[in-house]
């Protein structure tokens, strides 16, 4: 399978001709390949983009844009099983992990169609103003050509969390997908062909981002860029923006702490803790990798964590009843194990921490504990993006509040208590934009997605993902029949 670039409703080879390897995690075989993309490639994306960007599509309704949303919605519903199995193979993760990051895709879609319904509604609101001579309403308008960078983690859901917004908007976009995960980005292109989205509306260019990525953060007609990554990414993306004066969305990186205090149920706490953890091979933004647990409870709920995640089927994410998948890559899994190694020099390894026995191919990590972790320790402090959980103790609410708030990251936090009212005061002095309380990782696509401090910039989903992709324009009118007056009188 060797797969092109889509752009303006036709598939092309790379500018240059390069092509990438695109390697089953699982087995470390090679299945396909995608181009690799340059300059070149993005340019001619732009130019599609921006010239669709003139034509029929941006004087549409948000109504007739919900017909399209739908029909994409459709197109991925009908090839669900289909798209969930080469999310495994591309990605890693086990099938029914993939089957349910599809079924949101597809829900997501849905979502933004009903959002560009409302959208006509409120076009030309009044807004009230203290001089009834003028009438000013608000127009909402396509923001341009919007860049999309997105990540390996849920390759098609990150993918729709920023293309449906864009349509949904009235934008044309380029998505440029993870090198490592390209394949359904690829797919979404070819249903939004069939579900009636004109040609350079929608457009994937393949490659490695310090090639298709740079050039789509500088491009000049670029005027929106949405990205989700690691900081230093995010930081080169701000910076090309800035230089543009760009408008521009950042979902940045994440260590994310889960308070626990002795009062909260202790099995519903090893779930939810495993949970945080440990699903998506701990490849997540938001993942609760920091377990902040109360002095007298530590003991014990450690050894419990530890005796359960002993129990966590790993393989092949095709094979039925794996709960734990490979890593996404090669370089993840060299990053991951790096970690590791510095965690044992580091604090005290209580499971895992190698890869599984009898694994001789994949990049396969066993679910990892460490215990005792000072707040120095860079296995606290820096995100590893992998399965391995750092565990340190606490006595008093402040002490809990703190350790969870010293950290460059806002993303996500839990805390998990059955006293309501200490949870509330948790849930307000902390400094991340998404709170749990009880639970770990629940993500619903209706509320506001995005981190505090060098988690990210703005925020996604919802109505407000759907803001990142308008620009409002004021329309004053004058009604007086007589001159304004202050030239012609004054």
């Amino acid at each position: 399978m060797t797969a092109k670039h889509f752009i303006n409703g036709t598939w092309y080879a790379a500018a240059k001709g390069g092509e990438i390897d695109v390697i089953n995690p699982a087995n470390e075989r090679v299945f396909a390949t995608i181009a690799a993309g340059t300059a070149e490639d993005v340019d001619r994306a732009v130019a599609a983009a921006k010239t669709a960007g003139q034509g029929a599509w941006v004087r549409t309704t948000g109504r007739e844009r919900a017909v399209v949303l739908r029909a994409i919605a459709s197109g991925l519903e009908a090839e669900q099983q289909a798209l969930a199995e080469l999310e495994v193979r591309d990605n890693g993760k086990p099938l029914p992990e993939a089957l349910g990051d599809i079924s949101d895709t597809i829900y997501c879609f849905n979502l933004y169609a009903t959002y560009a319904e409302e959208l006509d509604a409120k076009q030309d609101q009044p807004i009230a103003v203290p001089d009834d001579r003028f009438k000013t309403t608000v127009k909402y308008v396509p923001a341009g050509v919007a860049g999309l960078i997105v990540p390996w983690n849920y390759p098609l859901l990150m993918a729709a969390w920023k293309v449906a917004p864009a349509l949904a908007a009235g934008c044309t976009l380029v998505l440029k997908p993870s090198e490592f995960t390209s394949l359904t980005a690829l797919e979404l292109a070819r249903i939004c062909e069939t579900a009636g989205v004109p040609p350079g509306v929608v457009n994937v260019v393949t490659g490695y981002g310090a090639e298709a990525g740079a050039r789509l953060s500088t491009h000049p007609d670029v005027r929106k860029l949405a990205f989700t990554g690691s900081i230093p990414t995010g930081i080169a993306v701000a910076t090309a923006a800035a230089r543009e004066i760009k408008s521009v969305s950042l979902e940045l990186g994440g260590k994310s702490p889960i308070v626990v205090f002795d009062d909260a149920d202790l099995e519903q706490v090893i779930e939810w803790v495993m949970f945080g953890i440990f699903w998506n091979q701990g490849q997540v933004c938001s993942a609760t990798s920091r377990l902040i647990v109360q002095s007298g409870i530590a003991g014990r709920l450690v050894e419990r964590l530890a005796e359960e995640a002993k129990k966590i089927t790993i393989g092949d994410g095709m094979d039925a009843g794996v709960l734990l998948g490979p890593l996404v890559s090669r370089p993840q899994y060299d990053k991951v194990m790096g970690y590791i190694e510095v965690g044992k020099r580091e604090a005290s390894l209580v499971s895992g921490g190698q890869r599984p026995a009898g694994f001789n191919a994949g990049y396969f990590v066993e679910p990892t504990i460490f215990t005792g972790v000072a707040p120095e320790a860079r296995i606290w402090k820096e995100e590893i993006f992998g399965p391995v959980l750092a565990v340190a103790s606490f006595k008093t609410e402040e002490e809990a509040l703190a350790l969870a708030n010293n950290t460059e990251f806002g993303l996500a936090a839990a805390v998990m208590t059955s006293d309501l009212d200490r949870a509330a005061r948790i849930a307000d002095r902390f400094e991340a934009g998404v709170v749990w309380i009880n639970c770990s990782q629940p993500n619903f696509l209706e509320p506001p997605w995005g981190g505090m401090k060098k988690s990210g910039v703005g925020r996604e989903l919802g109505t407000w993902g759907l803001m990142n992709f308008l620009e409002p324009k004021q329309i004053t009118r004058y009604l007086s029949p007589d001159p304004w007056g202050w030239y012609l009188k004054g």
